[in-house]
This record gives C-alpha cells, structure tokens and sequence, in this order.
C-alpha cells in the first residue's frame, strides 16, 4: 500500500460518497485509475465495507459506557452471544485483569443496566467493571 491509497481510504472515511473523477483529481488520477486502486483495496479486504456515520446522540443513545467483563473461563467463543445484545456497538478479547472488553450505547442507564444483566448471562460471566463517558473528545479511524 502506497501513499496513493492511503489518501484515498482517508478521503472515502471522510466522505464515501465521493465519485471516483473526485477521488482521482484529489490523488492525481483519473476517475478510472481511482476506481481500479479502490476495487483492489476491496479485493485485499483493506476496505471491508462501505457505511454511514450515525450520530448516536441524534437516535438518543446519549449514554455510551466502557465494561470490562471479567470471567473465570476462556471468553474467546462468547462473540456471538455478546452479539446478540443489540446495544454493545464492540466486544474485544483482551489481555490484562478483564477477559473481554464491550463498547455500550444505550439511551439511559437504566437500559445500561439492562445490558449489564444480559452479559450477565452470557457463559462464563463473573462480573463487570464499568465506566461511563462523561464527555468524548473525538473518534476517529485510524489510516
């Protein structure tokens, strides 16, 4: 991967919607060199998907919490059934004190608390830490 793609995967997590004729001005190419580097970004499985960017705020979800989940089994199969909890936007396998590491957007924290009794009984659960984001400065996808 060059400085060329790098710019273009930028320019597309800024704004997806751009056209290859734009994305290929931006780089220096033509609209059918930019769509070729794209679609061979895709084909690598660099770019996985394309997608929106939604205000969470915006749909009410206004309370976004961090959980270490701490377990006394191997929590590496437990993906599916933290998925299943509609409201963890991320669950992570994770090294240190904590087996798993879940990203929580809820409307109140009483639904945060629903959520905490749902991972609760995902298998091999022993409890969860917590910690509720007071203020974000910024999220951003690295490149």
């Amino acid at each position: 991967m060059d400085e060329i793609d790098r710019t273009l995967i930028s320019l597309l997590q800024d704004d997806a919607t751009r056209s290859y004729a734009t994305l290929g001005q931006a780089v220096g190419l033509s609209s059918g060199a930019a769509h070729e580097r794209v679609r061979k970004l895709r084909e690598r499985g660099v770019i996985r998907r394309t997608t929106i960017e939604v205000d969470q705020a915006a749909l009410g979800r206004t309370v976004t919490a961090y959980v270490l989940v701490d377990s006394d089994t191997w929590m590496g199969d437990s993906g599916a059934a933290l998925a299943a909890i509609p409201d963890i936007e991320e669950a992570h396998v994770i090294a240190g004190q904590a087996s798993v590491l879940l990203k929580v957007r809820t409307s109140a924290t009483r639904e945060l608390q629903d959520v905490l009794r749902r991972v609760f009984e995902v298998d091999g659960v022993s409890g969860t830490r917590s910690a509720v984001v007071l203020e974000t400065f910024f999220e951003r996808t690295l490149t």
